[in-house]
């Protein structure tokens, strides 16, 4: 790690946390007091680094390696790219407020909770295009690959996936490792949305500490958890895993019914979120397995 890469990574890291803390797109629409989600955590991942080749086979071969979506949003071959490339990955943690408002519900998320996933996304767009334009006015070649007018949706017989999995971004760049309900576990818990952008600017790779991909989940270190097998109210969570099938037609449910599951959420009825296994479960806001490490 260079001078010049810390203090790019430094540079980036500000960006980030000072357009979430200054944004009114980061704030509940009815309230200037609420803000939609905390400070930012943020790290990075190289561009080549090999695991972004292993999602094509885990996620599906439609998965777009940071130098695939660099090139397509340039319109050029990936070996035209520059020689490094950087992943800018970030978590934003959903508040105390509205992770308080979801853990008393059993069937629908609350208000909070569906303003969160759908203004909150709004939002992430935001910053998703914002970092982008900060990069590229310094000189550098940048794209978010998550942002919509990018992301492609598919679906096969295990449900639905994208062309950019913001997760297994957030993996890549050690933020975290993956749960029982097919979440993100991070040091700041399971209650999140993630946002990443690829860039040509040199910066220094995050290690990867965990030592596996479900090393933050009690269920898979321990076998003494799956509260979030209970909460899941589509049945969509067991000890075998998330079925993205169920869960899907679940979000649809809720989404499409609003007289039968919710009313009055002021959002775009496709989108409500749900939240329930990211609520009341021991990784709400924390990486649960600390304790048991120390």
């Amino acid at each position: 790690m260079t001078k010049k890469q810390t203090a790019a990574a430094e540079l980036i890291i500000n960006e980030i946390k000072s357009f979430a803390l200054q944004s009114p797109q980061n704030h509940m629409p009815a309230s200037e007091k609420d803000v939609i989600f905390d400070e930012p955590l943020v790290q990075f991942a190289d561009g080549d680094d090999p695991i972004f080749n292993e999602y094509k086979n885990i996620i599906d071969a439609s998965h777009l390696t940071p130098r695939e979506a660099l090139a397509q949003a340039y319109n050029k071959k990936p070996e035209e790219m520059p020689e490094r490339l950087s992943v800018i990955s970030w978590i934003l943690p959903i508040t105390e407020k509205t992770r308080q408002s979801n853990r008393s519900q059993t069937q629908v998320p609350s208000r909070f909770w569906s303003h969160t996933r759908w203004f909150g996304e709004q939002f992430n767009d935001a910053l998703r295009t914002h970092v982008v334009e900060f990069l590229t006015g310094k000189g550098h070649l940048a794209t978010a690959p998550g942002l919509p007018i990018s992301l492609k949706i598919y679906n096969d017989e295990k449900g639905m996936h994208s062309s950019w999995s913001e997760r297994h971004i957030a993996y890549a760049a050690g933020l975290g490792t993956f749960s029982l309900s097919d979440g993100f576990i991070t040091e700041r818990g399971i209650a999140h949305r993630c946002g990443s952008v690829i860039t040509s600017l040199e910066l220094p790779a995050s290690p990867r500490t965990a030592k596996g991909p479900y090393t933050n989940c009690l269920f898979y270190v321990n076998k003494k958890c799956g509260v979030c097998i209970e909460r899941c109210p589509a049945g969509a969570i067991t000890e075998k895993g998330h079925d993205k099938i169920k869960c899907g037609q679940r979000l649809r449910d809720i989404g499409y019914a609003p007289d039968k599951l919710r009313s009055g959420y002021d959002i775009d009825k496709s989108v409500s979120g749900c939240g329930l296994c990211q609520t009341k479960v021991p990784c709400e806001a924390v990486n649960p397995t600390k304790k048991l490490k120390k």
